[in-house]
């Protein structure tokens, strides 16, 4: 009985998907709204979420709204956006916390289907158990953390790119400001020299600069959206060194310095956990090993003995 029931869900669901797909095909059902078709003519007033089409190429409106709905509910209920969006912009990636609770939804929603195909799977099989219904649930969740994860891993691996790139852009601007060149003239040669995350962030910097901010009001924004110590701590010596006319060559070569020590300090640091992780299978594999075919022999001749 259960595996009838396994077996008409699956061929439920594949009917209804195909179904779902052929009538999101048609004019009617695929069509984009008339404010999507609106919104990027007026940018200035319409978010840039509702410009984005959290649901391209759906079906209905109503589907469409039913998962903002469901976004925003999930935006409401885990919280954390002021951290997510640091996240997303120490990640380098486009988009809100409005769009990453929507893409972690949607992993979420794969997850359950995946656990539910399992669930189907093992009916079949005829090895389900009552815990298996579980399954679904624990793996949408699994989902969903793993796209948090996944987040936290691309900005930290970008934050090390950044601390990476630090001395080598600091040194490289000390050596056009003391070629002679100004300091918004010298990130603008950085900034289109250079092909790493630190230069793209410039980048946006000297846009800002060009565009009617001033030079240390883009600076400072750049710190505060990235929030890394090290550039931080760099564009305060700077900023300082501008409002009291210091020598800006000598101060970028200092940070230079400084970001190079703290650089090896860090590599020194990893190279000593490094070392503690090595030990583990020294100690808990290859050891007992050891001592265990040091020890057999002596075993069997002892036994042999006594026989």
């Amino acid at each position: 009985m259960m595996t009838d029931l396994a077996l008409a869900v699956l061929l439920g669901a594949g009917l209804g998907l195909g179904c779902w797909s052929l009538m999101s095909l048609t004019a009617r059902w695929g069509a984009r709204s008339l404010a999507e078709r609106v919104a990027p003519y007026v940018r200035d007033v319409v978010p840039a979420v509702a410009m984005s089409g959290a649901f391209p190429g759906a079906g209905s409106a109503i589907v469409r709204a039913s998962w903002l709905q469901a976004r925003d509910r999930l935006a409401g209920l885990l919280g954390g956006g002021a951290a997510i969006e640091r996240r997303l912009v120490q990640a380098g990636r486009d988009g809100g916390a409005l769009r990453f609770r929507g893409r972690q939804l949607a992993w979420g929603l794969a997850g359950v289907l995946g656990g539910a195909l399992c669930v189907i799977v093992l009916a079949l099989a005829g090895v389900l158990t009552p815990p298996v219904f579980a399954v679904p649930v624990l793996a949408g969740l699994c989902a969903m953390l793993m796209c948090s994860a996944t987040l936290s891993a691309a900005a930290r691996r970008r934050a090390a790119r950044i601390h990476e790139e630090l001395p080598t852009v600091l040194e490289f601007l000390s050596l056009c400001l003391a070629a002679g060149e100004g300091l918004l003239d010298s990130l603008r040669r950085v900034a289109g020299a250079g092909t790493g995350d630190l230069p793209a962030e410039l980048r946006v910097a000297v846009v800002a600069a060009g565009t009617g901010s001033s030079l240390t009001d883009a600076l400072v924004e750049v710190s505060a959206r990235l929030q890394l110590p090290a550039v931080a701590r760099t564009i305060d010596q700077l900023v300082a060194a501008l409002e009291r006319g210091a020598p800006l060559a000598a101060v970028l070569q200092a940070q230079a310095s400084d970001a190079r020590e703290s650089q090896r300090r860090a590599l020194i640091e990893r190279a000593g956990r490094n070392e503690i992780g090595m030990l583990l299978p020294v100690v808990f594999l290859i050891l007992p090993l050891s001592v265990l075919f040091a020890l057999f022999p002596a075993g069997q001749l002892l036994q042999a003995g006594i026989g």
